[in-house]
């Protein structure tokens, strides 16, 4: 199965199994996390949620461009990434790897992150000709402006300190201490009364507000259409240099 769940003490555990492929996202994946957060949402007995990838390599490289240059499984990718954003449990990402592009969308739209070292973050969507319309561009939100440029126009990543810099982490842990980390913070939250826990997420997530819904349709409309993300996606499976067009 492309999505495990494990349910202990309160706590639902997601895992992305796909380690051999890097945890990408496609079609079965989106489907196993729109599942998985249903039954999240469904079960009382669920008080908090943590996110993590199989392996120990990378938490998720976002979504498989393989799938996307062949036009399969976006809807469901889309699905499967939103299902994130209406989880009114606490969720909580473990990263056990790199989470690059969609993978550290995942991340943002987690509340809380505990990693392991070594690893990398990033939004690296422009070098395919694609940008970050997974919850990236809210990076300004959350960091400095200047630096959510930086992450986003060169697509490069960063290190899990520079992110734990940036409060856009908790905490930084050696690989054998993760769950273990993972599992002792969500246990600090389900001790609290659930439906208090369940408003401070939400109002404090207000906060952040929301992009404009129009633009970000016109921009995703127009960007993932278009020849460059084609070229990009393709000129990833085959393992060459993109030859970019501008249209």
């Amino acid at each position: 199965m492309a999505v495990l769940t494990d349910f202990s003490d309160n706590i639902l555990t997601i895992t992305i199994n796909r380690p051999d492929a890097g945890n990408a996202l496609n079609a079965e994946v989106g489907e196993g996390l729109v599942d998985a957060f249903k039954r999240a949402e469904d079960d009382d007995d669920v008080r908090a949620v943590i996110l993590t990838g199989a392996g120990e390599k990378i938490f998720c490289a976002g979504m498989d461009l393989k799938a996307f240059a062949s036009g399969q499984g976006v809807d469901k990718i889309g699905a499967g990434m939103s299902a994130l954003d209406t989880c009114r449990k606490p969720l909580i990402a473990a990263v056990n790897g790199h989470a690059l592009a969609g993978g550290f969308e995942l991340v943002l739209k987690c509340d809380m992150v505990v990693s392991v070292d070594g690893v990398r973050f990033g939004i690296p969507e422009v070098k395919r000709g694609l940008y970050a319309a997974g919850g990236g561009t809210r990076l300004p939100r959350r960091i400095p402006l200047a630096v959510a440029l930086e992450m986003g126009l060169t697509g490069d990543p960063i290190s899990p300190q520079r992110a734990l810099e940036l409060g856009l982490i908790n905490q930084v842990v050696p690989r054998e201490d993760l769950l273990p980390a993972a599992t002792a913070l969500a246990a600090r939250v389900t001790v609290n009364g659930p439906l208090a826990v369940r408003w401070t997420k939400e109002l404090m997530w207000d906060e952040l507000g929301q992009p404009s819904a129009e633009k970000q349709r016109e921009a995703t409309g127009k960007v993932f259409s278009s020849e460059d993300a084609r070229e990009g996606a393709t000129a990833f499976a085959e393992k060459r240099t993109p030859q970019w067009k501008n249209r």
